[in-house]
């Protein structure tokens, strides 16, 4: 780890160095770029469907691309496990450089892939690959970019740490709301189902090189002697030592991911495919939402910066448990109604959502941090985050709505009971 004095400003202890910030800067970035490109692909799934799968009804072609939504996020736990491992054994630095450029080069080849009416079938397989492909980067993207962001900065700082690097997944959020706004408002709808929809996956590609370059100066944080004591079985020892701490992490993620998905994008796609509401007014009111984040995410991080971070978790997740309840109130076509649930859980929802990343962190100890965290959290995104969104609008469809709700009050409740047992048994690695 960097030694304090280039961590912290000499004249200021409480502010980063430059070193920090340019670091915090590359890392904070790479996580915008992960959730703008997923983000646009789920609030995009009812045009990309219908370009890349054959079928002739508009609801099954939207179920179709949101299924290769969670494809990428069920590959999520294999690039953890090995991404994980290696920047375990070999530093940090070189794992993040590679989890952008895969995540740049295949949104650009989704950019530019024909349509299913030009090359048939092909055109599903690349679409497919491309979100596997997808799914491994950022498997080990918003883990271990959290972890080396914590490791980066001084003790203490965890809470602002939070804040920081939730306030680039925000922005990268904002951003793919924004840029679906502005194509829809800019373009009919016939252009933006036929190529219109193509226009953020460029603009992601684009960003994605230009963090490319800005991380190629991220400090390493794993030092030359801890790398060289590490080995493979070390490291899964490790893991078996704290597999409590490993599972806690799944259902820490996991209920995070299930409730942010449902609201950025599981409910936005319900409001434009089962109850057809204007989808330049539902991109509007998503990015109405994201701004809400963006704000909400510096703001907790300055509350939380300095306190018990451990607190916080508990009582922010045991708030998620009746507010997720609020979708309940969207079951008919009304875009009042839309707005009122998405911006109403928009507070419980950036209260979660900025520590999350941090409260995973810190139930790993450093040597097996980038592999555990990066286990518990694809796994998580996996089982729970990717399949949000498709869960949601098909219990919708069968009229089902108030399964969704109690399936992810359910997560909440396990997510703290798993992660008070886990602190019990091995304490705390970051924070308190």
């Amino acid at each position: 780890m960097l030694e304090n004095a280039v961590k912290v400003d000499p004249t200021n202890p409480r502010r980063f160095s430059p070193q920090v910030r340019r670091g915090l800067l590359g890392l904070g970035l790479g996580n915008a770029l992960e959730w703008y490109d997923w983000m646009v692909f789920g609030l995009l799934s009812a045009f990309i469907g219908p370009n890349f799968f054959p079928d002739r009804d508009p609801l099954s072609a939207t179920l179709n691309a949101l299924a290769v939504f969670a494809v990428g996020f069920a590959f999520r736990p294999l690039g953890g496990v090995l991404l994980g491992v290696f920047a375990d054994r070999i530093g940090r630095r070189r794992v993040m450089l590679l989890s952008i450029l895969l995540m740049a080069a295949t949104t650009l080849v989704i950019a530019v892939t024909p349509s299913y009416a030009v090359i048939g079938p092909a055109a599903g397989v690349i679409l497919v690959v491309s979100r596997i492909v997808q799914g491994i980067s950022t498997g080990i993207e918003a883990p271990l970019s959290t972890s080396h962001a914590v490791e980066l900065a001084p003790e203490g700082r965890e809470g602002m740490v939070a804040g920081m690097m939730s306030l680039y997944v925000n922005l990268g959020i904002l951003m793919a709301s924004l840029v679906s706004f502005l194509c829809s408002l800019t373009l009919n709808g016939a252009a933006m189902a036929a190529w219109g929809w193509r226009v953020p996956f460029v603009i992601g590609a684009v960003f994605g090189f230009v963090v490319l370059y800005l991380r190629r100066t991220l400090p390493e944080t794993m030092r030359p002697e801890e790398i060289a004591e590490n080995s493979t079985g070390s490291v899964w020892a490790g893991l078996r030592r704290h597999w409590l701490g490993v599972l806690a992490i799944v259902f820490v993620v996991g209920a995070a991911q299930a409730y942010n998905y449902a609201w950025n994008t599981g409910l936005p796609t319900a409001a434009r495919s089962n109850f057809k509401e204007n989808p330049t007014a539902v991109f509007a009111l998503t990015t109405a939402l994201a701004v809400v984040l963006v704000v909400g995410s510096w703001v907790v991080g300055r509350l939380t910066d300095g306190t018990a971070m451990s607190r916080w978790f508990i009582v922010t997740r045991l708030l998620a448990i009746p507010s997720v309840f609020l979708m309940l109130l969207y079951v008919q076509p009304g875009i009042g109604g839309f707005a009122a649930v998405l911006l109403g859980g928009s507070v419980v929802l950036v209260l979660n959502m900025t520590i999350y990343n941090v409260v995973s962190t810190s139930l790993m100890p450093k040597p097996v941090r980038g592999t555990g965290v990066a286990l518990g959290y694809g796994i998580g995104v996996a089982l729970f985050g990717g399949t949000a969104s498709y869960l949601l609008v098909w219990f919708q469809s069968l009229h089902a709505n108030w399964v969704f709700p109690t399936y992810v009050a359910v997560l909440s409740a396990l997510s703290v009971i798993f992660y008070v047992l886990a602190r019990r048994s091995s304490g705390l690695f970051v924070g308190k």
